[in-house]
């Protein structure tokens, strides 16, 4: 199940980029719900917000050394861990996503956008969503290890 994840998460951040980037002419917007969420065709070269923009080799270097840094901490992890290695797979899956764009296409390539009571979300994609649900499953390990060192 763990490999499906990881086959299933980069395939459809792979299609979702391809398609959205080849249908949708660079900085047009499609809306989908209106005043709340479109889709777009953008190229980031930063991170979130555009931060450290240009900064390509930072991020590949940055993005290797993690990618490797997890695989260690994955292949160390105990089986019955369940939380921490789909953190690991997620986390993982969403930095390799977006490494992969940044050496085939200069950049991150978002997508998605949304506005949230007046809010306009930085544009994302399905890398990005995939290094969030990391997180939410770290920090889901991290109360579950708590709990069962004070059970």
């Amino acid at each position: 199940m763990e490999w499906f994840t990881i086959l299933f998460v980069l395939g459809l951040d792979a299609l979702t980029k391809t398609l959205t980037s080849t249908l949708i002419p660079y900085g047009e917007e499609v809306i989908v719900i209106k005043d709340f969420f479109w889709l777009t065709s953008l190229k980031n070269t930063g991170a979130a917000w555009s931060i450290l923009e240009g900064q390509q080799w930072f991020f590949i270097i940055l993005a290797s050394v993690a990618s490797l840094v997890m695989g260690y901490f994955f292949m160390k992890s105990d089986q019955k861990q369940v939380w921490l290695r789909y953190a690991l797979i997620f986390m993982f899956v969403g930095t390799l996503g977006n490494l992969i764009d940044r050496l085939t296409v200069g950049g991150v390539r978002d997508f998605l956008a949304f506005n949230i009571f007046g809010y306009h979300f930085p544009v994302f994609n399905v890398a990005d969503m995939a290094l969030n649900i990391g997180v939410g499953c770290m920090i889901v390990e991290t109360i579950l290890d708590e709990r069962r060192k004070h059970a």
